[in-house]
């Protein structure tokens, strides 16, 4: 069974910045799969995706095959992900159905949202305000965290919930 820490919350969140602080403090290693990953790598040729809503679903359940398909075969992993699809969340229970999940809500201020996509530079302006508005709506979580905490101070965090959690994650609740 291999140990899968979900995180979620808005654009900007610092889902990026916390997975890093999780593999920085845990003993184990972690693979870090997100979205960015496969867009900042070269993975994913924007030109290929010229109709893109309705390319979109194609796309994320191919992501949401892989990130199982690695924890399928043993791997730990830290994800990021904005479920703002309602198809998502039953793909991605039955993917991980048979995991250790650490299901995290990241929750950050709007203002600070806004704050970090205009620093940022890579994101849509409004996105992020966007997300806001529904990403936690709905959803129960096994943790949840204060976006604008120190990042290592939660790292820890969700590292002793996993080692303390005892009961199928919220994940599968939700």
């Amino acid at each position: 069974m291999s140990r899968v820490i979900f995180l979620h919350g808005a654009s900007s969140a610092g889902k990026t910045t916390l997975a890093q602080a999780i593999r920085a403090a845990a003993e184990d290693g972690f693979m870090h799969l997100s979205l960015d990953h496969f867009r900042d790598s070269g993975a994913v040729d924007r030109t290929h995706y010229r109709d893109w809503p309705a390319q979109r679903p194609a796309f994320f359940e191919g992501y949401h095959r892989a990130v199982c398909g690695f924890a399928k075969a043993g791997n730990d992993l830290i994800i990021e992900h904005i479920l703002d699809d309602p198809n998502w969340l039953p793909q991605l229970q039955r993917g991980l159905a048979r995991q250790q999940v650490m299901f995290v809500g990241l929750h950050t201020p709007l203002d600070v949202l806004n704050h970090r996509e205009v620093v940022r530079g890579d994101r849509a302006i409004g996105s992020a305000a966007q997300d806001f508005a529904n990403v936690h709506r709905g959803l129960r979580y096994d943790l949840e965290l204060d976006g604008t905490a120190a990042p290592d101070l939660n790292a820890l965090k969700v590292l002793a919930a996993m080692q303390a959690q005892r009961k199928p994650s919220a994940l599968f609740a939700s």
